[in-house]
């Protein structure tokens, strides 16, 4: 009698802890983060901080200053409200190319090329120059760019490797 009630005491024991270890099947963390700013439009999410792959490019289609394929990127803008502001310009900075000033430079093992940036009408975007001012609608906008490598012009500067180039991105309305 004594041995039914120890193993009926071990089994409730046993149940009692596979049932606590069942009741938390997984946990984690969200965290929302973000900015408030004083602007008639609000950024995308997504927009806010993109990478752009620019792909694996021949040094060949870079020597005497060639250009890849421009791969296109978007600054969508969203909720915007055009009664006071209705155009928005955009500038772009970062670290300039020593050898293409207006271009950005390129860190990594990869040498002897600069990424470029243009508008929607393939004009170049000059670092640190506003954009021509785009039209805003009451709502969503999205702006268009795209961006390519370009070779530096010497074809025995071109170093084979990964790069990296960073822009930031300022709005200025009107």
């Amino acid at each position: 009698m004594k041995l039914n009630q120890i193993m009926i005491a071990v089994a409730l024991t046993v149940g009692a802890t596979s049932f606590a270890q069942a009741a938390d099947q997984g946990r984690g963390k969200v965290t929302f983060t973000g900015s408030i700013i004083e602007a008639p439009c609000s950024i995308h999410p997504d927009s806010v901080d993109q990478t752009i792959p620019l792909g694996s490019i021949s040094n060949v289609v870079l020597r005497d200053g060639g250009e890849s394929k421009p791969r296109p990127f978007e600054i969508k803008l969203e909720q915007c409200d055009t009664s006071v502001q209705k155009t928005v310009q955009v500038t772009f900075t970062g670290d300039a190319s020593v050898a293409q000033p207006n271009l950005l430079g390129i860190t990594g093992d990869a040498k002897g090329a600069s990424v470029g940036i243009t508008d929607t009408a393939s004009k170049p975007v000059v670092l640190g120059t506003a954009t021509r001012a785009y039209n805003l609608t009451d709502g969503n906008n999205t702006l268009r760019f795209s961006a390519f490598l370009k070779g530096d012009g010497a074809n025995d500067a071109i170093v084979a490797g990964d790069f990296t180039a960073v822009t930031d991105f300022t709005l200025a309305y009107q």
